[in-house]
């Protein structure tokens, strides 16, 4: 029964890596290896800590507060994207790599997501090893498979404005966690 739910945590912790990174993937952006691993590092980690304070921290910060602060971080990221300049050229199919301190940003951006799950799961009982290490899993697979997801769309008649479409979608992701 635990395996079940470690699954679904891992997955559903990770559904709006999957866009945030089709985000990127629009933008012509690549997720280099490393920095993908180092985004499910700190996600898993995080994840760790929130399962294991969760009954402690849940008197602290409640669930609306983490989607809250997550939402509006993911929102001012769409912002600064859809805003500042385009640092990439019109040609969409040579992507530019994320610079590591933009890693670590995105890294503890999603990773605040994974508090509230964390803060669930850690009042279930779940076992907080093995669920960080499937939070870590999916945030990698969704990463690795969202950027890719993007590229492909950014490459087609709307590639042109791929950055504000994947500024736009972070705002929605935001907007989501803030009500949902």
């Amino acid at each position: 029964m635990f395996l079940m739910t470690i699954i679904v945590i891992g997955i559903a912790a990770n559904i709006d890596n999957l866009g945030i990174s089709m985000a990127y993937g629009l933008r012509a952006n690549r997720i280099p290896f490393i920095y993908n691993l180092t985004i499910s590092m700190i996600s898993a980690c995080c994840a760790y800590l929130a399962i294991i304070a969760g009954n402690v921290l849940s008197d602290f910060l409640t669930l609306s507060t983490s989607n809250f602060i997550g939402g509006n971080l993911l929102i001012g990221l769409g912002i600064w994207v859809v805003v500042k300049p385009s640092d990439c050229s019109e040609d969409t199919k040579n992507m530019v790599s994320i610079q590591w301190k933009e890693s670590i940003l995105l890294g503890f951006i999603l990773a605040l997501n994974c508090l509230s799950i964390g803060f669930s799961a850690g009042i279930t009982g779940v076992p907080p090893l093995s669920t960080s290490i499937s939070v870590g899993f999916f945030s990698f697979i969704s990463i690795a498979i969202g950027v890719r997801l993007g590229h492909k769309i950014g490459m087609t008649w709307f590639g042109k404005q791929a950055e504000r479409i994947g500024g736009i979608l972070l705002i929605l992701i935001g907007v989501v966690e803030i009500f949902i």
